[in-house]
């Protein structure tokens, strides 16, 4: 058993395991201040003494679970960050971006209550933590680090398995979270590019990231700061394109819309199984579920239960809406990207969402792209995820 602790500038690594798990580890640590000055980080000559100085039992040292990377600053009213690094529970890093609370009100012109990424169990939360990067998994568990090959093949319960295993708070990406995010960069005017044409941007493709070896995915973070959600070097990377990826708490099963209480889908006690409990409607402003008709190209999100079933795609500028739902709007599931692509399967069965698009998706990958056509058990070469983690509140805190 072998435990290590590395420090450099702001940016710190901690292991515990095998001798080769925290040789490798060390490794992609060190090659990546050696090789590559991720995004909201800078990297001088490493000093030979990082080993000897750093190398210390984590178990003894006074630190807390989160690094501050970059300062503090406001990048929208209502909406500031900061970027971390946070220790799972087996001492590796994900590099996140903290999100402070903001409501539906400032995100889009809704309501005045706060947008449901923030309502975890009932509790109002102050914040979230969104993984800047698709994770790549070590151990049989996620990780947010730059300069790797995202993962991919993953089923949402396998991925929602290994990211509630990192301890708590930790959970996979929920469509809730993605439609803060998504709603944030429009707001911002700031709706990220990204390897959407084999390791380039399909408008332009002087914006290329780097790929990983033989394939067409680009490592992590590689990309220019336009393929970030707010255009900066420490904004989340890759929503665009790269890969697909998978979300919680969000489905269409016989036509109708379901999603899980507000953020309640970063809980693993949460049942959201096919025939789990913790299912709700998504609504319109009256409290009429929504459904899906869809034909061909035609799409409509509709409250008439006569008209729902059928397969379609479109462009999300064609996409017809019949009701007024603000759930709508916080889910993301509107025209905020007209060129990006919804693909809808109403028919009967349950159906789980993908979004961003990936390496080949052209002008229909975006942070709007929906596919909501796969059964929870398929899994692909370009479906991979992300982690996200809160800070459980104590009751003392309560």
């Amino acid at each position: 058993m072998a435990k290590v602790k590395l420090d450099y500038m702001s940016l710190s690594m901690r292991a515990e395991g095998s001798d080769d798990m925290v040789r490798e580890l060390s490794g992609r640590f060190l090659d990546m201040a050696d090789k590559y000055a991720a995004p909201g980080f800078y990297f001088p000559a490493l000093p030979p003494s990082v080993f000897e100085d750093g190398c210390r039992d984590p178990e003894e040292l006074n630190t807390g679970d989160m690094k501050p990377l970059t300062t503090p600053k406001e990048v929208a009213p209502g909406a500031d960050w900061d970027v971390v690094a946070i220790y799972d529970d087996a001492g590796i890093p994900s590099i996140m971006h903290r999100f402070r609370r903001m409501s539906n009100k400032e995100l889009f012109g809704g309501s005045d209550k706060p947008h449901p990424a923030f309502i975890i169990g009932g509790e109002v939360y102050d914040e979230i933590y969104i993984s800047v990067y698709p994770n790549v998994m070590i151990n049989g568990k996620p990780y947010s680090l730059p300069f790797q090959k995202p993962a991919g093949n993953i089923t949402l319960d396998d991925f929602s398995k290994a990211c509630f295993s990192k301890g708590e708070g930790w959970h996979p990406m929920t469509a809730a979270e993605w439609g803060f995010l998504a709603n944030l960069s429009l707001k911002l005017g700031t709706l990220p590019h990204g390897n959407t044409d084999y390791g380039a941007w399909h408008g332009d493709h002087k914006e290329h990231g780097q790929k990983a070896p033989n394939s067409n995915r680009t490592l992590t973070g590689t990309g220019p700061e336009t393929w970030t959600h707010d255009h900066t070097k420490t904004g989340v990377h890759d929503l665009c394109g790269n890969i697909w990826e998978v979300l919680a708490g969000l489905r269409i099963k016989n036509g109708v819309l379901m999603v899980a209480a507000n953020n309640d889908a970063a809980l693993p006690e949460t049942d959201l199984t096919q025939c789990g409990d913790d299912w709700k409607l998504l609504t319109d402003d009256k409290g009429a579920p929504v459904y899906v008709s869809a034909s061909g190209s035609e799409i409509v999100f509709t409250t008439d239960n006569d008209e729902a079933g059928g397969v379609g795609s479109s462009e999300w500028g064609k996409v017809k809406t019949e009701c007024k739902s603000e759930m709508l709007k916080e889910y993301a599931l509107f025209a905020g990207e007209k060129e990006a692509y919804c693909y809808i399967d109403a028919t009967e069965g349950e159906y789980i969402p993908i979004r961003g698009g990936h390496w080949s998706s052209g002008e229909s990958a975006g942070v709007f792209s929906l596919d909501l056509h796969d059964p929870r058990s398929d899994s692909w070469s370009y479906d991979g995820g992300r982690s996200a983690f809160f800070k459980k509140k104590q009751k003392a805190e309560r």
